[in-house]
């Protein structure tokens, strides 16, 4: 079955607000596809127009090759979970599962055999008698789940789902999410805020900002080639040093920073010196070190910070002249126990582990960078 959706010159105004930029999308048949940004960046706007409740201002929707223009949200071969799940509270957990059917005309035997099928899909098997107030946070989210899968939907829209569920209900309701996703093999689109989320259950992540795609790639490609500067922000912790291009050398940038001086990272892009530009290095990159250590991208820091965080510790150190502090991810093994707050330190990166971008990648996000 074909659940491929394709966005082509997509947007959507409101007034003289654009919600969401012009932008082309292929979401792949079968694929877990996650929309990530921050609240109001436009990820919502663009699940309500898959699914037909949001008409589009702009630019066309196809799910399996076939135009949806003229399709409304309720023939659209498409399944919304929603934030609060919207639950029937007063029905069993098998009537909320064959609603859909109901109101489709299907019989009270078939509707039966489908929720039970559905319910042992969900590992809820043996609960159809039971009230929805009967049941924990999980199990809700489970329901809701089956219910959505009960019209046989060819995409399964996610609006964020979990942010309602504490930590740990969150982490295990992932990976069942995925399993789900993997059995059934239909294509899930999902919304979130949550990095975490889009980064473990995702195939592939479009990262969003004010309406406009950043970047869409696998999650371990976002993490480690971030294409803009936003990007590299978002998706997880990073450590940003502005500067001026001073050198540029097959791939490997030397920026001038007016208190740390000349520091080295990589670029994919040929910038002239004189470019304003910023260098980005994740916490685990940097090293505690001695004095003897290469002069190469060495500085010199403060220890302000010491965050124990089960199996790492994460360590702030303040830089004169760094507005922020950086962060340092390490392993305890390696900090020896006579640093402490206010203790001086040497920290090191390799210029391999340093991505340098122009300042002017962070104004645009026209077209979103890792697009097939």
């Amino acid at each position: 079955m074909d659940s491929r959706v394709q966005l082509q010159q997509l947007s959507m105004s409101f007034g003289d607000f654009t919600a969401v930029h012009p932008l082309d999308l292929d979401i792949r048949s079968g694929e877990f596809f996650s929309f990530l940004g921050p609240s109001g960046c436009g990820k919502t706007t663009l699940l309500n127009i898959i699914s037909g409740f949001l008409t589009p201002t702009s630019g066309t929707v196809t799910i399996g090759g076939e135009p949806m223009a003229s399709v409304p949200a309720n023939k659209r071969p498409t399944s919304m979970i929603f934030q609060n799940l919207a639950l029937f509270p007063l029905m069993t957990v098998a009537e909320n599962i064959e609603f859909g059917l109901e109101v489709r005309g299907i019989s009270k035997p078939e509707r039966r055999k489908v929720s039970d099928r559905l319910l042992e899909l969900v590992d809820l098997t043996g609960s159809g008698d039971k009230r929805i107030d009967d049941l924990s946070g999980g199990q809700k989210q489970r329901v809701a789940i089956a219910r959505a899968l009960a019209v046989e939907p060819r995409v399964l829209l996610l609006d964020e789902p979990l942010s309602a569920l504490d930590l740990k209900l969150r982490q295990h309701m992932r990976s069942e999410l995925k399993e789900i996703q993997r059995r059934t093999e239909i294509t899930f689109i999902y919304i979130t805020h949550d990095q975490g989320e889009a980064l473990t259950m995702s195939d592939r992540v479009a990262v969003m900002s004010a309406g406009r795609l950043q970047q869409v790639d696998e999650p371990m490609t976002l993490y480690q080639n971030p294409a803009t500067p936003f990007v590299a922000e978002f998706v997880g912790e990073n450590n940003r040093i502005a500067g001026e291009v001073v050198g540029n050398d097959n791939g490997r940038v030397q920026i001038k920073h007016p208190s740390l001086g000349v520091l080295e990272g990589i670029s994919t892009e040929a910038m002239a010196p004189g470019t304003a530009c910023s260098l980005y290095v994740r916490p685990e990159r940097l090293r505690l070190v001695g004095e003897d250590a290469s002069p190469v991208n060495r500085l010199q820091a403060r220890l302000d910070v010491v965050n124990f965080e089960g199996a790492f510790l994460m360590l702030e150190s303040s830089i004169e002249g760094l507005s922020d502090p950086l962060k340092i991810q390490t392993e305890h093994s390696t900090m020896p126990a006579s640093l402490t707050k206010d203790h001086p330190v040497s920290l090191v990166f390799d210029p391999a582990d340093a991505l340098v971008m122009p300042e002017s990648a962070a104004e645009g996000g026209g077209h979103a960078q890792g697009l097939d």
